[in-house]
This record gives structure tokens, C-alpha cells and sequence, in this order.
């Protein structure tokens, strides 16, 4: 198993069969991590896909282990007046190329209620 080094550009460092650590430089046909942003921006994406619901924005990103973690807010209920919709957050897990590992909703809220 190999896991990308972050600040690293394109090295990755993975276990050989005597359990030492060992690094490389990506091969040509291997996939590039994605950037912070990109990131927000694909966990975005995926969320509006999976659950259809009009997006507010990302709320938070953070580096993990395997890749990235995003918070994104939603709009799952449409109220009037708008200050009582009832919103989602949902946490996103991107793996370093951008592709989706899962998603969670963490939170239901009333928009216009504080935390």
C-alpha cells in the first residue's frame, strides 16, 4: 500500500515486503494528487450529484491520511420564509486523486439558528 507525501510533489512512500519504508516518484501514467481547491470543488460537485439538494458552499477542508475531507452545506428543505429552510452538512472523503470515498450527512439545522 502506498500513501502520497504531502509538500512532496509527485513521491509517494509505501511498505516493501520486509516492512521498511520505501519511496518513488510517480510513473507516468499514474494520477496527480489534487490541489486543496480542486478538492472543495469536487466534493461540492459530488454531493450536489448524489443528493440532489441546491448547494450553500463549502464549509471547511482539511488534509487527511488517504486524501481530503470537506464539509458542504445544503439546502434540504425549501421554507418560507427563506430564514427557516432547513439545511444539511455533510462531510465528504475525496482520496488524493479527487475520487470519492464516501459521504456522510453530520448535521440538520434550521438556517437562521445559532450553533
Amino acid at each position: 500500500m502506498t500513501a502520497r507525501i504531502r509538500g512532496d510533489g509527485d513521491r509517494e512512500r509505501g511498505r516493501d515486503r520486509g516492512g521498511r519504508t520505501e519511496e518513488r516518484y510517480l510513473d507516468e501514467g499514474d494520477e496527480e494528487a489534487v490541489s486543496a481547491a480542486d478538492a472543495a470543488r469536487e466534493g461540492l460537485r459530488q454531493i450536489v450529484e448524489l443528493t440532489g439538494r441546491d448547494p450553500l458552499g463549502v464549509t471547511s477542508i482539511q488534509p487527511t491520511d488517504d486524501g481530503w475531507r470537506i464539509g458542504v452545506d445544503v439546502v434540504e428543505h425549501h421554507r418560507i420564509p427563506s430564514s427557516t429552510d432547513l439545511l444539511g452538512r455533510y462531510e465528504v472523503e475525496l482520496d488524493m486523486t479527487g475520487s470519492l470515498l464516501g459521504y456522510r450527512r453530520t448535521r440538520r439545522y434550521q438556517r437562521g439558528k445559532e450553533d
